[in-house]
């Protein structure tokens, strides 16, 4: 597929959907749905000037700390359960029990445990977050090939090098999958936790928007929000791509 082929398909939609909201508010005047431009100016001069440091960057900083914690106490601790079979079945249940509970009742909780602050939200993402990358790494370390699993214990690999050039090789497709599940997961309780349970934020500002009827200004910050959830979705793909290149290579192999 040549770069111009690429990129048509890259921007084609976004194109004619800019396009189609330019001509429908040119002739359409409805309160509610603000023409380009002004979504625009509004979105810089909110998102990217006055609030940049004070809102958007604590919204990162939830999102990504929230995230990261997720995905390493999430591939440890799967990896532990996924490696002790009668540990697996012992928290099974207890896992299934967990993961069904939804996760913005536990605002209330969380807000009565730990308060209004950073560590509420960043919980808040956390136990949303670990259950698709825990319940995916455990999925991938059973699932691992048995004749490889023999083959290391006849060479007495160390409990280390196991782990290192087996265990997370292996199991490493479920475990990104995991992660790009719970991408979304966050960021929808980034948003959530700060409409509920802040003073700042991009969530907070986007329902104090709506509530003010500053319709221009509410949709600019749910164009970022889209926009957050794009550039982490391409960054993701580029770093999966990388970790994930000899699995593709392999399917490419099976396929031929």
């Amino acid at each position: 597929m040549t770069l111009l082929k690429k990129a048509g398909y890259l921007l084609g939609l976004p194109i004619i959907l800019l396009a189609t909201w330019f001509i429908y508010t040119s002739f359409n005047t409805n309160f509610f749905i603000p023409k380009p431009l002004e979504l625009f100016d509004r979105f810089i001069n909110i998102w990217f000037a006055e609030r940049f440091l004070s809102d958007v960057v604590p919204s990162l900083y939830r999102l990504l700390a929230g995230l990261g914690i997720s995905i390493v106490i999430g591939v440890l601790l799967g990896v532990v359960v996924g490696s002790v079979r009668w540990l697996r079945w012992l928290l099974e249940p207890l896992f299934e029990f967990i993961r069904a509970v939804p996760s913005t009742i536990l605002i209330p909780v969380l807000l009565l445990l730990i308060g209004i602050n950073d560590t509420m939200k960043i919980t808040l993402i956390v136990l949303s977050c670990i259950w698709p990358i825990l319940l995916n790494t455990v999925a991938g370390v059973t699932s691992l090939d048995e004749v490889l699993k023999n083959t290391s214990q006849m060479m007495q690999m160390k409990s280390w090098d196991r782990l290192r050039y087996l265990v997370l090789p292996g199991a490493s497709p479920q475990i990104m999958a995991g992660i790009r599940q719970s991408l979304a997961v966050a960021l929808i309780l980034m948003v959530v936790s700060e409409m509920f349970a802040s003073t700042d934020g991009i969530g907070h500002w986007t329902i104090n928007f709506q509530n003010r009827i500053a319709i221009p200004e509410m949709w600019s910050g749910v164009f970022l929000l889209g926009l957050i959830g794009v550039v982490l979705s391409i960054i993701f793909g580029w770093i999966q791509r990388r970790t994930l290149a000899w699995y593709e290579g392999l399917k490419e192999n099976e396929n031929d």
